[in-house]
């Protein structure tokens, strides 16, 4: 009885340890399977982190600090006013440049009027020219028609003289006269010089007064500090009554929306990363119930060590050989961030598709649209062109448009 248990055990045994044996043999068939259908295509790291655009919101113009209206975690809209300062001074500074400017209109209009008032001064001159000229030639007649006579007694000589007299009197004024044409002329070339190719809206003398009217009317909508894009408020440190100066940071703008993961690869892994394969991400604020997809957009041109603030001299000392890692950037799906937020900074674990083989490592061609665009300001600049031409019509004498 007793060997009929011990036989039986270890045949109990052997079957065992083949079924393990089988188990293990099937299951390093299927990885090795997986290895070689997939596993194989595949490149992971941990080290990745969220990024995105961390704004800096900075006045344009000093001044002191009278209103906050966005604080830490608030989400604002593109244009909405952040922060405003006092605007006494900018008012004021644009109250004297608009006065300027009116002035400046009416001394050019003078110069334009001046053409016309030189130009009929010309053409008196001209006139009185042609007076004395004609004149000049009826004196020179008579003087001439009473030369024969003196000989013969039929004209005085006191007469003949009289006549010479006048004719030299005549010819005086011709040159006086043309002295005042020549004197006029030069008036009006004078001043065409200060108007000619131009009107007076055009002039420069009321271009340079414009352009102090739009910096001041910039200086007067800069005091309201607008945020460039939508996004959420982070690192406020400005306070009400503060004294800022132009580019200090008052506060921190992150667009979550817009958002892209850099994954630090080791130099090892590069070899197979192409730009636009496919990736899988998973947050750890989210674990792995939540999958993040994306596609490599684009591979660092250096490494962490190459742009550290102080990088390794590996030319000095004893050296211990360390493995680098280059950052790639990867675009998230936008869907996916509106469904699962992030945050800036966040730990990523990521995975990439190597399969496909056919893009670049490295961008070949110049970006063709813009990577980042507001258009917030653009209406200032023509608030700033408007006031301008309402000004310059007034003081032109026409109705406002």
């Amino acid at each position: 009885m007793t060997s009929m248990t011990a036989s039986e055990s270890t045949t109990a045994r052997r079957r065992g340890l083949t079924l393990i044996a089988i188990a293990l043999g099937a299951s390093g068939l299927a990885w090795g399977g997986w290895h070689w259908i997939q596993g194989r295509h595949q490149q992971n790291t941990d080290n990745a982190y969220v990024a995105g655009n961390v704004v800096q919101i900075t006045p344009q113009v000093g001044g002191t600090v009278v209103s906050i209206q966005a604080d830490d975690t608030d989400f604002v809209k593109a244009g909405q006013v952040l922060v405003k300062l006092d605007a006494a001074d900018a008012s004021v500074a644009l109250e004297q440049a608009e006065a300027q400017l009116a002035q400046t209109v009416r001394e050019v209009r003078t110069l334009f009027a001046n053409n016309s008032t030189l130009q009929a001064q010309v053409q008196l001159r001209e006139a009185d020219l042609s007076r004395s000229q004609t004149e000049l030639a009826r004196a020179q007649e008579d003087s001439q028609r009473r030369a024969p006579l003196v000989s013969s007694g039929a004209v005085g000589k006191e007469e003949f003289q009289h006549a010479q007299a006048q004719a030299n009197a005549a010819k005086s004024a011709v040159m006086a006269a043309q002295s005042a044409v020549n004197a006029a002329k030069e008036q009006l070339s004078a001043s065409q010089t200060q108007t000619e190719g131009t009107n007076v809206a055009q002039h420069p003398s009321v271009q340079r007064a414009a352009a102090k009217v739009r910096e001041a009317h910039l200086a007067l909508q800069r005091v309201e500090l607008l945020a460039p894009t939508d996004g959420y408020i982070a690192k406020r440190g400005v306070q009400l009554g503060q004294r800022v100066q132009a580019g200090a940071p008052l506060m921190t703008l992150v667009a979550l929306n817009q958002l892209w993961v850099d994954a630090n690869f080791k130099e090892s892994q590069l070899q197979s990363l192409r730009i636009g394969q496919p990736a899988e991400m998973e947050a750890d604020v989210y674990g792995t119930k939540v999958v993040y997809h994306g596609k490599v957009v684009g591979l660092g041109a250096g490494t962490g060590a190459a742009f550290a603030l102080l990088p390794a001299q590996n030319a000095t000392g004893n050296w211990i050989k360390v493995v680098q890692r280059v950052p790639v950037r990867i675009a998230m799906d936008a869907k996916d961030l509106a469904e699962h937020p992030l945050r800036v900074g966040l730990s990523m674990d990521v995975s990439i598709d190597t399969e496909d083989q056919s893009g670049k490592t490295l961008a070949d061609a110049p970006r063709t649209s813009p990577a980042a665009v507001t258009t917030v300001y653009e209406s200032q600049q023509r608030a700033a062109d408007q006031r301008v031409e309402r000004i310059i019509a007034a003081n032109l004498g026409r109705k406002t448009p």
